[in-house]
């Protein structure tokens, strides 16, 4: 594996077909893009089709195929994972379905992966960078002894063909591209909401190659005994708000949060933080916005005394309109953002919040639709 430290700029130039260069002898029998569909308790994570959409393009420029890989268990809601592939973009769908899968456990879900790997050779193989799917790339990569770059934030190919995979390093202070150039196949995660959610268009069930998964039950050392959702899962729904509120250190203390609460209460929006305030524990960690944090792409963003640092960007800059509050004119954030407003947040956030309150009043003439 390589990196190379960049700027903001795209891996590879916009529009521009990539032409591949003669690859070794050993490298020439893997093509295609694969991603991989995160289904657990009969539902597919929106992760899986925004990779599906980032894996169209890439796709497109190498001039190959895209395929879902969908494990699970026997049934419909695995029949429906894999029907849903072809709406996101899929031309083929690889599938093991076998009750053992029912439960993700890294052994059978890693057997499942490498062993189609090994018999259909995918020249990019994608996941999503879940809890789910941090354990099961890194077991594969690992299995298979090839190169994984987690986290990434953009996913290109380079003229050559190679994937081009970018993520924040040094902390965040810094973005780096990591190309996997002797090793195959070239895998990558993405945090949910870094890419965007195509378009689902209605298509016909397409070409599916089947799996026999080749386990029983005594195979696999480890037993699922019961399931307990996360708590913090239900708290927060950060990565999928259609607006967000989030305060930074420029709000001076912890009893000044609570003007980020009752401005996103008045909007009838997710509230978060910055790395910082949860550091100083003012903060729990469910509600971070960041690459160490939650990945966003709301309508709206209104960050409160951030500055606006790579970590923090990463995590945001997919919002389609973002609204900075900071004194400092210099800070990072107003590079970024589509609304700058030099001043004090916590002076600025009461009358802000107030007058969002007395727009969104039902009693209000002037009250905002949706």
């Amino acid at each position: 594996m390589s990196s190379t430290p960049k700027s903001r700029a795209p891996a590879a130039a916009s529009g521009r077909a990539a032409t591949k260069k003669e690859l070794p002898e050993r490298f020439k029998a893997y093509k295609h893009v694969w991603v991989f569909v995160e289904q657990e308790r009969g539902g597919v994570h929106p992760v899986s089709w925004e990779l599906m959409g980032a894996g169209r393009k890439l796709a497109d420029k190498l001039n190959v195929d895209l395929a879902a890989v969908v494990i699970g268990p026997e049934g419909e809601a695995t029949q429906q994972a894999a029907a849903q592939s072809f709406c996101y973009g899929a031309d083929l769908v690889y599938m093991v379905a076998d009750n053992l899968l029912a439960d993700y456990r890294n052994e059978s879900y890693t057997k499942a992966l490498t062993d189609l790997v090994n018999l259909y050779k995918p020249e990019i193989l994608l996941l999503g960078a879940t809890t789910l799917g941090r354990d099961l790339a890194g077991s594969v990569a690992t299995t298979l002894l090839t190169g994984l770059t987690a986290d990434c934030t953009e996913l290109d190919v380079d003229a050559d063909g190679s994937l081009a995979a970018t993520r924040p390093t040094f902390g965040g202070s810094l973005l780096c591209t990591i190309y996997t150039l002797n090793f195959r196949p070239q895998m990558a995660t993405v945090r949910p909401r870094v890419m965007p959610m195509p378009k689902r268009v209605a298509r016909p069930v397409g070409r599916t190659i089947t799996q026999l998964l080749g386990l029983v039950e005594h195979d696999i050392v480890t037993k699922v005994l019961s399931f307990l959702p996360d708590r913090n899962s239900a708290k927060s729904n950060l990565a999928y708000a259609d607006a967000v509120v989030a305060g930074g250190l420029g709000l001076g203390s912890p009893e000044n949060f609570h003007l980020v609460h009752q401005l996103a209460t008045a909007l009838g929006a997710e509230y978060g933080s910055s790395r910082p305030l949860v550091q100083k524990g003012w903060v729990t960690s469910d509600r971070q916005i960041g690459q160490t944090g939650k990945t966003i792409r709301p309508k709206l963003y209104i960050a409160a005394g951030i500055s606006g640092a790579i970590q923090h960007r990463v995590g945001v800059e997919g919002a389609d309109l973002i609204v900075a509050i900071n004194t400092d004119k210099n800070a990072p954030i107003f590079d970024f953002a589509h609304i700058g407003i030099v001043t004090d947040a916590i002076h600025f956030l009461p009358p802000l919040t107030a007058a969002f309150r007395d727009r969104l009043s039902p009693h209000s003439s002037d009250r905002i639709a949706g």
